[in-house]
């Protein structure tokens, strides 16, 4: 009798969760039977996650919109609609509106939620408030030294490296991992106080102190993959599968043990900081963090300030290295690009080593074409960011309810031909018309709205200083498979797999 009760209890178990998700389509909450998409996914969110685990879920998305037509609405999931349209952008994320960020992002969560990743519009406006202090102008400018510092460290290795062609030897790199070891030792020194030294190990292994007293090294660009691929598949499936999942999945469960040494590794950097103070009385990133105050007159906790100083890191260092190679492929790609790039450095920096200033950046409006071009037409997001809508929306013509999840993809914005006429070249040329309104509305590499990037300015100023700096000094070409196409896995970021260039100092 008690097994028979068991079998009885463990066939429901099973079947219960098939029960609700037919009834939920047919009881049809949110009114998205009308969308068309697959037919997995308009009964279980499993679909979004499998496509998610390819590394290659901006892409199925995409030949999903592509067989719907140009600004279509997919469904996705059972509660969520994909709308690959410009206009939607404001509607679903723009200022003024109460919508909320989904428990896609409670994956992301590790010991507190931060800015990034944080659900509650309260909680994010107190963090933003704290946080964007530290990319106000004026502190942008005063890490500019610290910028040119790891630059010219970077460039030493180059030149290094590069010295070898004039004896005859060729040099052959990969210029990813190189793009990695300076940005993170840049956003580790102003996020942590202190760089994790990749330039000058020529690697990505970092050595920090569990509080057990064990020595732990670990591959930081690794984790930080490994993070976003468990955040970006897992957050897709409702929280209570989301164990269940990374139990019977062996990539998944190795993915979450990175994701716990990240946090280790950062609160190991911030301990030290905070024990040892700020020893070199300089302004960076943990400073401002340290000195920031809410309305009610309360400073960050030692946890809050681990968060947001790892949430730094992450959304400071991988973005920007994977959108640097990026960079360097296009413009490679297209030797009449390089030549016009490499032609307004030589006359408008000279000799210019460093980051560049404000005034700098200004009058260079072609170097500043190619980063918008390639960041682009290969984003390092390219996903839909999920938003839950707050109230019912009219939509040109469709009801998007209350309570339904919707997200505006990334990579169709754009490559939408009707905005881009183009979308698939690479045509710097396109920012230096007169009216580019209408480009700028779709350019989204940074997000849009109260949640887009707070460190865009950051951003730019490693974008244009780092690219200014290697086209001007050395001469490159592209090499092995990089010749034909540059190949990319999506983690959380739509990440280049490698660039390979043969290197050249520059006469």
């Amino acid at each position: 009798m008690f097994t028979l009760i068991s079998g009885f209890v463990f066939c429901l178990a099973c079947l219960s969760p098939v029960v609700i998700a037919v009834v939920n389509y047919f009881k049809d909450q949110h009114g998205l039977k009308r969308f068309p998409g697959p037919f997995l996914a308009k009964f279980s969110r499993i679909w979004l996650a499998r496509a998610a685990r390819t590394r290659k879920r901006y892409s199925i998305i995409h030949d999903l919109h592509k067989k719907h037509g140009w600004c279509s609405i997919v469904r996705i999931a059972p509660d969520e609609l994909s709308i690959a349209d410009v206009d939607a952008l404001d509607i679903v994320m723009g200022h003024g509106t109460k919508h909320t960020k989904s428990e896609f992002y409670d994956a992301f969560v590790s010991v507190h939620a931060g800015v990034f990743n944080t659900r509650s519009r309260a909680d994010h406006a107190r963090k933003r408030k704290l946080i964007s202090a530290a990319f106000s102008p004026k502190n942008i400018v005063e890490f500019q030294p610290l910028v040119s510092a790891h630059l010219l460290k970077f460039v030493k290795q180059w030149d290094k490296l590069a010295a070898k062609s004039l004896s005859g030897e060729r040099t052959t790199i990969n210029c990813l991992p190189w793009m990695h070891y300076l940005t993170f030792d840049i956003v580790s020194d102003l996020a942590f106080g202190e760089p994790f030294g990749m330039i000058e190990s020529g690697s990505d292994i970092v050595t920090f102190l569990e509080p057990t007293g064990q020595v732990k090294r670990l591959s930081a660009v690794g984790i930080l993959d490994e993070r976003g691929e468990y955040s970006s598949t897992t957050g897709c499936l409702p929280s209570i599968l989301r164990p269940i999942w990374t139990f019977l999945d062996a990539r998944m469960s190795i993915c979450h043990k990175s994701a716990e040494s990240l946090n280790g590794m950062s609160r190991n950097y911030v301990a030290k900081r905070l024990t040892e103070g700020n020893v070199n009385d300089r302004k960076d990133i943990l400073a401002c963090l340290q000195e920031g105050k809410d309305s009610n007159g309360l400073p960050m906790g030692k946890d809050e300030m681990m968060v947001e100083a790892t949430t730094q890191l992450v959304g400071g260092s991988d973005t920007t290295s994977n959108t640097l190679t990026v960079i360097i492929w296009w413009v490679l790609k297209h030797p009449e690009v390089h030549k016009k790039l490499v032609s307004e450095l030589d006359e408008k920096l000279g000799d210019h080593d460093g980051a560049l200033g404000n005034d700098d950046s200004k009058k260079l409006p072609y170097l500043n074409a190619c980063i918008r071009e390639a960041s682009r037409i290969h984003s390092p997001f390219s996903l839909g960011l999920p938003r839950i809508m707050s109230e019912d929306v009219n939509y040109k013509g469709y009801l998007l309810r209350k309570g339904m999840v919707c997200s505006v993809p990334v990579y169709e914005i754009h490559h939408d031909p009707k905005i881009w006429g183009d979308p698939f070249v690479f045509r710097p040329e396109r920012w230096l018309v007169k009216d580019i309104r209408n480009l700028e509305k779709a350019f989204i590499p940074f997000s849009v709205g109260p949640r887009a990037c707070v460190g865009r300015n950051l951003a730019n100023l490693e974008l244009q200083s780092i690219i200014a700096t290697i086209f001007s000094r050395y001469d490159m070409t592209l090499e092995g498979e990089s010749k034909e196409c540059l190949k990319s896995k999506e983690y959380f970021l739509n990440k280049p797999v490698a660039c390979w260039v043969s290197l050249k100092p520059r006469n």
